[in-house]
């Protein structure tokens, strides 16, 4: 494997480290793991296994050529509801990547009012400080929590002063001994119930609230800019115990980690292994003409286009280079093709997938079989008020036919479709569940006639209802 000469040893260890893990994740298995949770679609799947592969080749390969190796951006076309996003997300999950998803709709040509596009890339950036600050939190989660510990001891049992006999052997003995079973009774939750007094810093800002729509990101620039400007002001708390403990071990940790270190590889990380996802791609997708909001779609795609291209765009963490984020888009093209969007936003998305659209049995998988599956979900939520939900065979038929049918009769919203019609189903159980504690039902298919044959008939009802 190639040195990488611009990293410090840690850091070269810590992108080994990543290299690594990602060796693990063949595209057979990235497929494999992501049937786990999504049922079909293995066009797609196949799709961003390659490309997730990709990213480690890449990293086998020389520093020169690595550089000009640029990821294979995709374009997935379909219906909504057909897991499009999923797809993306539990990608980004399996490779432990800073994951975006944005709506292409929501930005607008500069100029006009909206986001830029290269807020998604600052968002992206914030995503990966938050998912790197957290792995450094819990790597000093011990040592935080120990020295949460003795400060907690200390207001328990304060230390004596100086010069007041602890000298002497057989005092600090006794203090000794005292503090270790104070030490004892504070992890079986002897104190629990007890109350302390902590000092907390908070900054001193000098502005309140900007409450003007649009404003709020403002605001935060604002404050985290200033925020080593002024002064952090004590504030005395009085905690139970177990939330005294909670803020001091957050307080310990924060001192412990090294943010310079976190911001440096959150970057790396962002710049190496980010995924955006671009939903609604096909609304910015202009249809030849030369005013109107045509021209506000061909200025959006744009302004993308060196976003996507590869740029070096500023954050408040750092400059972020763009070059090897992975990029997905995503849209029903259904007023639109790909063929609408610009030449040279078509070029930097060279693979094209067209995902299924969900029918009866894709359903009636996705109710059961998926790790995530909603049967298993609403079985586990009823669980917990003590209630065993049964779904027969037939019921999970019936089910899905109605979904199915709902679909076609109204709006085509896909699998997102088994929610409303679950929930419309076991709304009488969920609400009456507190009170049937200890009993058994079953949804059968009569069960599920009863609750939705007459919404399902009436296609007005089922627009509003399902």
């Amino acid at each position: 494997m190639q040195q990488i000469e611009s990293l410090n040893d840690t850091e070269t260890q810590e992108h080994y480290t990543w290299v690594r893990e990602m060796e693990e994740l063949t595209p057979s298995r990235i497929v494999s793991e992501l049937d786990k949770f999504i049922i079909g679609q293995k066009k797609a799947k196949k799709a961003v296994a390659i490309a997730l592969r990709n990213r480690w080749r890449r990293q086998q390969l020389s520093p020169e050529l690595r550089e000009e190796i640029l990821p294979k951006n995709i374009i997935m076309i379909g219906p909504t509801g057909v897991g499009k996003t999923e797809i993306a997300r539990r990608l980004a999950r399996l490779a432990n990547a800073p994951f975006l998803k944005v709506e292409a709709s929501k930005f607008t040509e500069v100029g006009y009012v909206g986001r830029d596009v290269e807020s998604m890339i600052r968002d992206l950036t914030e995503i990966a400080v938050s998912m790197v600050k957290k792995e450094h939190f819990e790597s000093v989660q011990e040592q935080a929590r120990a020295h949460a510990e003795e400060r907690v001891l200390d207001l328990l049992l304060p230390p004596p002063r100086t010069g007041l006999g602890l000298q002497q052997p057989q005092e600090q003995s006794r203090y000794s001994e005292t503090r270790e079973k104070l030490r004892q009774q504070l992890r079986d939750g002897k104190f629990n119930d007890r109350y302390v007094d902590i000092e907390v810093r908070e900054k001193v800002m000098p502005f309140g609230v900007i409450s003007n729509v649009g404003l709020e990101e403002l605001e935060i620039n604002l404050k985290e800019m200033l925020g080593n400007i002024f002064p952090e002001r004590p504030k005395r708390r009085k905690v139970k115990v177990p939330e005294a403990l909670e803020i001091l071990t957050k307080e310990e940790a924060d001192k412990l980690i090294d943010m310079e270190k976190v911001k440096k590889e959150a970057i790396r990380r962002a710049e190496q292994a980010g995924i955006v996802f671009i939903d609604e791609i096909d609304k910015v997708a202009s249809r030849g003409s030369a005013h109107g909001p045509d021209v506000s779609r061909e200025g959006v795609q744009r302004d993308l286009l060196p976003i996507v291209e590869g740029t070096t765009v500023t954050t408040k963490h750092g400059p972020v280079r763009t070059d090897h984020i992975l990029f997905i888009a995503a849209g029903a093209f259904h007023m639109a093709k790909p063929s609408d969007l610009i030449p040279e936003l078509q070029g930097r998305f060279p693979i094209r997938v067209e995902l299924e659209p969900l029918g009866k049995e894709e359903f009636k998988r996705i109710l059961t079989e998926p790790d995530n599956a909603l049967i298993k979900q609403y079985v586990s939520l009823l669980e917990t008020e003590d209630v065993q939900l049964r779904f027969t065979e037939d019921a999970i038929e019936e089910i899905a036919t109605i979904s199915q049918e709902v679909n076609e009769k109204t709006e085509n919203i896909g699998a997102r479709r088994l929610h409303t019609v679950l929930e419309k189903l076991l709304e009488d159980i969920s609400f009456e569940a507190p009170e049937k504690k200890g009993s058994t039902i079953t949804i059968d298919r009569e069960y599920v006639r009863e609750k939705l044959s007459e919404i399902v008939k009436d296609e007005d009802l089922s627009r509003y209802i399902l």
